[in-house]
């Protein structure tokens, strides 16, 4: 039995069960940030388990793709020599969410594997959990077990086998194990050999019954509604169905090794003597395919890096065995074959992951024999020869890309280990330099800015766009000097300045110095030490000299935008939270002069309505023009106002509070704590005067950027106003197209909608009355066969649906008998098959009818006993395989 059939059976059999079928999720787990990589089936019903999400059933299945290859689920070292250890897998699944619990799991799984599958029963093994003195045995799954087994293959076990757990808090319970003898001797068995180092004894299913929860003081108690979470590697059933030991001679597998010979222009002795990178190149190829497939490219960094290692490591096994230019794409090319039904976004993205692959081969290819060369050189001068210094691996990884573990295996070969405690403390240096080498390369900037011990800054920016100051500190390539010249891009530092330094999310300021002999053009300006504003820009005219008195001005046009964006953000965040309730709190913010991002706490998306809302209560406080205050005071009597601090800020003994007032509000609203507010919050960025200054807000998305986070970006002011001119002129471009007035278009578009629609109908009824003709004129066409009637044709059918319509109405009106068509659709040919009930009764099954009529077409598909569809890729091969159908019968 094909890997692909069991999928498609295990689904179907749920199905049958009352199992909503869940298509897989995405290798990279949503809103899930402790997860690099989706590791089981569970892990997109998460939530559903925990009761933070409701779903429209309570029963559910799926063939869940998953990769082990970080952390605690890292199967990547055993990949090759391991007969059955794979990067990605299919999980299969059945769940409950609070519906049935072990009696019917524990049918179900028995009735799926002897029944629907036919395994022997024979060989059949399951664990149980022992219990503890906490968790007790668990005896309900054992009394269950009876009723289809005896008692001496229901074996007991700890909790390293047999008690799952989300962790120290939370859901838990024992599972039970079911496992499955594929040695040569089954009259021989013995109960040792579950989980034992025998691996002719075989795991294949774990069925887990969350049943208990444990608080933070280690409490235990039942769940109110105990839940299924079971899982099964397609892999490894495969390995058991098909009567093999090692999921690579499984067909999940071989027509992939059959490429990587074909292209080689190898045999099997070849493969047998190197079948371990056979192995790795057939494993990463369907791990690289997929998650490219899920939006991943190469590189440095968490899930990236991971896809770089992947194809370097499969590269590098690669050229072990004969490989010298990129192979991959072929290799991938049959994955996709085999597997682009099943999960279509590898179809879809095919010649996307050939590029991304390929190049990244290239990539390494430059790099490898250089790498390699530098390796050689680097062996005779081991300090310790049994040890590689974890200096060079890190060298090699950090200038030649080579992943750690490839360059393990190259100095294994040579007998040496690498010094992992070393390489990982290189990492970790390298990492500390990373984090400090932020905008203005921070760590060395914020160094050499502290060792100069500069005064701290007098800001002025709050009531002047312009004022004097003297030139403290000049800096060129980070050098400092006594005199910059024009065309040097340089950073300086005043007694005094108006301009605002990038500080709470606001943008720091631009603007002009000019001095007695030179001007500067500022470009922006930074605090890279507390208190000290360092501006950055390019010498225009002339020079600048430390000690000259120098005016600055700041732009005011763009001062003027990001202070309505900052004041926007105020009202917006009381908006949010007068909508969604005080959760809402602000995670971060961009106040920029083009636009205002703000990031909040919520669980869920906005809908339009709320969205609406909060855009219409802004726009209101906007236009009451209410009076904004800032007024320097005590963090408590801040606090005793109700003065929101902001995450991830530090605040002083003395704050700067913002207050917008409501409507009419007296003056020192922001002393006086009965005054109505619409906002009152610790900031020291710089705002509007009254709230009319705005003028307009307008939200232009929202969304979501981690786990209950959301995001919204608006534009005010002058991006407002270019906004709705550019929403109108599309109006009116509409308006042109369809030949209606502005105020007309949707009146215009409904009508067009409602005649499309009435097109649609009639194309529906004369493709109807089409159809009706042609059911008669393929009935006139029945001959007998075996005793059974019997239509074949190939016809026109403009969709698969349509096709699928003809062939139920033919099999409907047939009364008694068997119906096969072929069409060519976009290409590409299709098959169906349909049956009678009477003539299902008598064996017919049309499943087993269009399997073997999709093999002549290059294809594969099957289905149900009264009707079944398949595709294939060989257009040409279909009349000749209608041609064929009689003798099927």
């Amino acid at each position: 039995m094909k890997g692909s059939e069991l999928r498609q059976r295990f689904l179907d059999y749920f199905a049958r069960q009352g199992h909503a079928v869940v298509p897989s999720s995405s290798l990279i787990p949503a809103d899930n940030p402790t997860l690099l990589f989706t590791v089981a089936g569970m892990v997109q019903f998460n939530d559903v388990f925990l009761g933070r999400e409701s779903r429209p059933y309570s029963r559910a299945v799926s063939s869940q793709k998953c990769l082990r290859i970080s952390g605690k689920q890292n199967d990547l070292e055993n990949v090759g020599p391991s007969p059955r250890h794979h990067t990605f897998f299919e999980m299969l699944g059945n769940f409950s969410f609070g519906d049935y619990f072990k009696k019917d799991a524990i049918r179900f799984a028995w009735e799926f594997l002897t029944q629907e599958i036919g395994l022997d029963p024979k060989r059949m093994w399951v664990s149980i959990y022992e219990g503890d003195e906490q968790i007790p045995a668990d005896e309900e799954a054992h009394d269950l077990w009876l009723a289809y087994m005896p008692a001496e293959r229901i074996l007991r076990f700890d909790a390293k086998d047999n008690l799952w757990s989300a962790g120290d808090v939370g859901p838990r319970g024992p599972c039970s194990e079911i496992h499955y003898y594929i040695g040569d001797d089954p009259d021989n068995q013995v109960p040792e050999g579950v989980n034992s180092e025998d691996d002719t004894y075989m795991e294949i299913w774990n069925l887990v019954f969350m049943q208990y929860n444990r608080d933070e003081n280690g409490v235990l108690t039942l769940l109110p509604k105990p839940s299924i979470d079971t899982g099964m590697s397609l892999e490894r059933l495969a390995i058991v169905k098909q009567g093999v030991f090692r999921s690579y001679e499984t067909d999940l597998f071989t027509p992939i090794i059959h490429t990587v010979m074909e292209l080689l222009g190898t045999g099997s002795d070849h493969y047998q003597a190197n079948s371990s990178a056979y192995h790795v190149v057939a494993d990463h190829s369907r791990s690289i395919a997929f998650m490219i497939a899920d939006g991943l490219r190469p590189g440095n960094e968490g899930r990236s890096y991971v896809l770089r290692r992947l194809v370097r490591r499969a590269a590098y096994f690669g050229q072990t065995i004969g490989f010298k230019a990129p192979f991959l794409a072929e290799t991938i090319a049959t994955v996709i074959d085999m597997m682009g039904a099943a999960y279509p976004e590898l179809r879809s993205k095919q010649a996307y992951i050939a590029e991304v692959v390929t190049g990244e081969e290239e990539r390494f290819n430059k790099t490898l024999a250089g790498g390699l060369r530098q390796l050689e050189a680097m062996l005779p001068n081991q300090a310790d020869k049994a040890v590689f210094s974890g200096a060079d691996a890190f060298k090699l990884y950090d200038t030649y890309g080579f992943p750690l573990d490839l360059t393990e295996r190259i100095v294994a070969e040579r007998g040496l280990t690498v010094d992992l405690a070393g390489y990982e403390a290189e990492l970790e240096a390298q990492r500390a330099r990373g984090r400090g080498a932020a905008q203005f390369k921070k760590g060395a900037v914020t160094e050499r800015w502290a060792e100069r011990n500069l005064a701290p800054t007098s800001f002025t920016g709050y009531n002047e766009l312009e004022s004097w100051g003297h030139v403290l500190a000049l800096e060129f390539d980070g050098e400092e000097l006594g005199t910059v010249q024009r065309g040097q891009e340089v950073a300086f530092v005043l007694d005094r300045t108006p301009c605002y330094a990038e500080s709470g999310g606001q943008m720091g300021d631009s603007g002009v110095l000019v001095g007695p002999h030179g001007t500067i053009v500022i470009d922006d300006v930074q605090k890279p030490v507390p208190g000290v504003f360092v501006h950055r820009g390019k010498v225009s005219k002339g020079s600048v000299s430390l000690g000259e008195q120098v005016t600055v001005t700041v732009d005011a046009a763009r001062r003027r935008d990001i202070v309505r964006n900052h004041t926007a953000t105020h009202l917006l965040h009381r908006a949010l939270r007068d909508t969604l309730g005080d959760h809402a709190e602000q995670k971060g913010s961009l106040v920029a002069p083009e636009r205002l991002r703000f990031d909040f706490n919520n669980q869920k998306g906005l809908s339009s309505e709320q969205l609406q809302q909060i855009e219409d209560q802004v726009n209101a406080w906007i236009r009451a023009d209410s009076k904004v205050e800032a007024a320097e005071m005590a963090l408590p009597q801040a606090r005793e106002l109700g003065a929101m601090a902001l995450f991830g800020e530090k605040y002083g003994d003395v704050v700067r509070v913002v207050t917008v007032g409501c409507g009419n509000a007296s003056d020192h609203i922001h002393t006086n704590s009965e005054a109505p507010v619409c906002s009152r919050e610790l900031c020291g960025g710089v705002h509007v005067a009254r709230t009319g200054e705005i003028g307009f807000f307008k939200i232009v998305s929202e969304g979501s950027v981690a786990s209950g986070v959301r995001r919204i970006e608006a534009v005010t002011g002058r991006a407002a106003a270019e906004w709705v001119s550019q929403q109108a002129q599309l109006i009116r471009t509409l308006g042109d197209k369809l030949g209606a007035q502005p105020g007309k278009v949707e009146e215009k578009l409904d009508a067009l909608l409602l005649d499309q629609k009435a097109r649609r109908d009639e194309i529906e009824r004369l493709r109807g009355e089409i159809a009706a003709g042609q059911v008669d004129s393929l009935l006139a066409q029945k001959i007998e066969q075996a005793g059974t009637p019997l239509v074949v044709a190939r016809v026109e059918a403009s969709d698969a649906d349509s096709f699928r319509r003809l062939g139920e109405q033919l099999r409907d009106k047939i009364g008694s008998g068997v119906v096969i068509l072929g069409t060519v659709i976009d290409g590409k040919p299709l098959l169906l098959a349909a049956a009678t009930a009477d003539q299902v009764k008598a064996g017919r099954h049309a499943g087993n009818l269009v399997k073997a009529l999709a093999a002549k077409v290059g294809g594969g598909g099957g289905g149900r006993a009264d009707f079944a569809q398949a595709g294939g890729r060989d257009a040409a091969a279909l009349d000749q395989a209608l041609a064929e159908a009689n003798g099927l019968l």
